[in-house]
């Protein structure tokens, strides 16, 4: 069962937007007089930008569907793509809790997790990202492929990676990798591929964990007037 209510979902995606801003610009420094503009070469920022841009755009959609059909029923631009930014920051989350915060990454400089800022980017927005699908996106719409194609997004920051590094660029410290388990001089190329694909196998476990959640949600739906809403946002159009 979803909250319809377009009032409480365009309250509850405000906030997030400026909660999830607040993090990208305290791991940026934005606001500072010298900002890290290195920070966006990295995974974790680049997720939280891409959820900052869901967010914003799906309290557009709420908004505007509100305009058209009042302020009952649900709003999403599409519940396929909902999932897909959900999963690519629940890869941010569940990397640095189960891989980097306990080997005790380190990032040049005296790097110290779970700080305010790292708790912003790494845990906060994730939680946002989740309780905003399980709340306010229309169950049902998942497709059993779609946690392949998920991953193809942390895979595309991959070939980015290894691409600007591999054209010169460096991340932050001057480093050639942005997190160790991708560093082939200390791991070898056998030790990466296996991280690669030992992650990757997690990640896809997670997202079926997902589609089971969304086809457990639709089946709790039991008013047969939800699933003949006429709003387009309702309509399964908006996930293909």
């Amino acid at each position: 069962m979803i909250a319809r209510s377009r009032i409480l979902a365009f309250g509850y995606r405000a906030v997030a937007s400026l909660v999830i801003v607040i993090g990208i610009a305290r791991v940026s420094g934005l606001w500072t007089a010298t900002p890290t503009w290195s920070a966006f070469l990295y995974y974790t920022v680049l997720s939280n930008v891409l959820c900052l841009a869901w967010m914003v755009l799906s309290a557009i959609t709420t908004l505007r569907d509100a305009q058209r059909h009042g302020w009952i029923g649900a709003s999403t631009p599409s519940p396929r793509w909902a999932a897909a930014v959900m999963h690519a920051i629940t890869v941010t989350m569940l990397i640095y809790l189960f891989v980097l915060a306990p080997a005790l990454f380190t990032q040049p400089g005296a790097y110290q997790p779970f700080t305010l800022t790292d708790n912003l980017v790494h845990i906060v927005t994730p939680i946002l990202v989740i309780v905003d699908w399980t709340l306010f996106v229309p169950k049902g719409r998942l497709r059993r492929y779609d946690p392949l194609l998920w991953a193809l997004i942390p895979f595309a920051y991959l070939v980015f990676a290894y691409t600007y590094s591999a054209l010169g660029g460096r991340f932050a410290g001057g480093t050639t990798v942005p997190y160790p388990f991708m560093d082939v001089a200390r791991h070898g190329v056998g030790g990466v591929a296996a991280w690669i694909v030992g992650l990757t196998l997690a990640l896809v476990a997670v997202g079926y964990v997902f589609v089971g959640c969304d086809r457990l949600l639709a089946r709790a739906v039991t008013s047969p007037r939800a699933s003949r809403d006429p709003h387009p946002t309702d309509d399964p159009a908006p996930g293909r």
